[in-house]
């Protein structure tokens, strides 16, 4: 922290951009995510919901490249551990809930998807479907609409470190890199792909990768939020002035289980878990915020039991909500062909 003259005091995140404000907001975002998060473990376990694929550890670099994107303008193809994304782009805790329930009302897919399969029109979260790294080829086609109309937008997408060994990750960068299009491809490395860890998916990095596809490949801290800031808000300028892709590898590292279907202690220890729990970045991020005088224990006392109360009730709508009417795996099937052939 720096004197910027003789009374203006600078900070880090002021320097990249960031108000205290939206520093703030993005540190309340990831706790809203992990809150949500630690909250579905609870409700699979008690027999509340089927399934729930969990992204704790995930949420510091989700929420830091939201806000370095145009949250109004661009498109986000988030993977399937992406809360911290969602919520911060501008889905609700409630919105969430209905899905984990599978709830008619839910509006990702009206309970027909498993969780964590976002979309939202209004949002510009394009759908994603279950075969993984299918999320990647599509982002890419938006890029390309993006180019030939000279929009001034990106694409975002995001994926695993074992999703980047899937062949439509490599199409996707090598089509991606040919033609200097605006996307931007996030690995979230979290070390497992299910129960195989990282020593034994990849003989390499995988930022290195973008290299052989003509384009930059960055490895940044994912516990960092004001470096995976930095990084994708340079690599997002990059692509409006039509430089091109960037891959980006946030190293992290999966807390929790692959999934409540998943015994993560069969493959990894617990003493490998305490050990990267100690390099947690929401702590980090929030003892920053203190250190740079913005935020303090009392405040954080109050947000936390705000987010406790906004849990509490999503969880409460989510449950009591109607499910789905049995005629109503019937509809979307078809498209509706009403208007065609009209103007």
């Amino acid at each position: 922290m720096t004197q910027s003259g003789s009374t203006k005091q600078t900070f880090p995140h002021t320097e990249l951009g960031l108000s205290h404000e939206q520093a703030i907001e993005m540190y309340a975002t990831m706790q809203l995510a992990r809150k949500f998060d630690e909250r579905n473990l609870l409700l699979q376990r008690a027999g509340k919901i089927n399934f729930h694929v969990s992204g704790v550890g995930q949420e510091v670099a989700q929420v830091a490249a939201a806000f370095a994107l145009d949250r109004e303008n661009d498109y986000f193809l988030p993977y399937y551990r992406d809360y911290g994304f969602v919520l911060a782009v501008g889905m609700t805790v409630k919105e969430l809930m209905l899905s984990v329930f599978a709830k008619a009302e839910d509006p990702n897919s009206g309970g027909r998807q498993m969780p964590g399969h976002f979309g939202s029109k209004r949002l510009r979260i394009v759908t994603g479907s279950s075969p993984v790294t299918t999320q990647v080829p599509h982002a890419v086609g938006i890029a390309l609409s993006a180019k030939m109309k000279k929009q001034p937008i990106v694409s975002f997408v995001t994926f695993g470190e074992g999703s980047s060994n899937q062949g439509d990750f490599h199409e996707g960068c090598n089509f991606a890199g040919v033609h200097k299009l605006p996307v931007i491809l996030m690995c979230e490395n979290n070390q497992y792909a299910i129960s195989v860890p990282v020593h034994k998916q990849l003989g390499g990095r995988v930022s290195d990768r973008a290299i052989g596809y003509g384009f930059p490949g960055i490895r940044v801290d994912g516990n960092d939020a004001l470096e995976v800031y930095r990084i994708v808000k340079e690599a997002r300028e990059r692509a409006v002035a039509g430089e091109g892709p960037t891959l980006i590898e946030a190293m992290m590292y999966r807390l929790s289980p692959h999934s409540t279907s998943d015994n993560d202690l069969a493959y990894r220890t617990k003493e490998e878990v305490d050990e990267n729990r100690a390099k947690d970045g929401i702590p980090k991020f929030k003892q920053y915020l203190i250190e740079c005088g913005i935020w303090d224990e009392e405040r954080d006392t109050e947000l936390l039991a705000a987010i406790r109360k906004q849990v509490d009730e999503a969880t409460e709508y989510g449950d009591n909500a109607p499910f789905p009417v049995p005629e109503s795996v019937l509809h979307h099937v078809y498209a509706d062909d009403a208007g065609q052939g009209e103007g």
